[in-house]
């Protein structure tokens, strides 16, 4: 309980290039877009699921079943995951990192345009 109020945020930050070699090694990682589903459709990591924000709580579900998975989560500028892993981890999700923005992703991207 202690560790909550003092600074234990629940999820690890992890870099982009970090968050690149997991996704490699391991295709059973769930990786979230919490932007709105615009953005999502304007570009995206591929493979990654969109979940926006307002939506975590209700549709976590139906993509994480397993609260032990490894799930990797972005948005624009990190702001957006940051609370995105923290609804996560109260939520009793074990393995949640926060990767920030997609700004910061310098490998492929799937566009719409």
């Amino acid at each position: 309980m202690f560790a909550s109020l003092f600074g234990k945020k629940g999820y690890q930050d992890i870099s982009t290039r970090e968050g690149k070699e997991r996704l490699s090694a391991n295709k059973n990682i769930i990786l979230i877009d919490v932007r709105t589903p615009e953005e999502y459709a304007d570009a995206h990591i591929p493979n990654s699921k969109s979940l926006p924000l307002n939506q975590v709580k209700s549709g976590i579900s139906k993509i994480a079943k397993d609260k032990d998975a490894e799930i990797i989560v972005y948005c624009l500028s990190g702001a957006r995951a940051a609370s995105a892993c923290s609804q996560l981890s109260a939520m009793g999700y074990t393995n949640v990192s926060n990767m920030g923005g997609i700004q910061s992703w310098k490998y492929e991207t799937v566009r719409s345009h």
